[in-house]
């Protein structure tokens, strides 16, 4: 399987099944995700504070740097898609 490393790599698709057959052999590098997020854009955002076990969130620290990823952005996203979920 191929892993697209640069955005500028993605081609232009003609048709959407020759989109579906690029990324049945292509995957995305996770640093790519995090690098287009956001970054110190609190313009929107509120903070709070969560509790966590100290275990839990030692492994969440750990899955978000096996995916090159801020724990704190993976927290939401995962927030953000489940509530995606909760609301069809």
């Amino acid at each position: 399987m191929r892993v697209l490393t640069k955005w500028k790599d993605l081609p232009a698709f003609t048709t959407e099944q020759e989109e579906v057959e690029f990324w049945k052999q292509t995957a995305l590098d996770p640093r790519l995700m995090n690098g287009s997020m956001l970054k110190n854009d609190n313009r929107d955002s509120t903070t709070i504070t969560l509790r966590f076990d100290p275990r839990m969130l030692a492994r969440i620290k750990r899955l978000a740097r096996s995916r090159y990823l801020n724990y704190q952005s993976m927290i939401k996203q995962w927030l953000s898609e489940r509530m995606e979920k909760e609301l069809q």
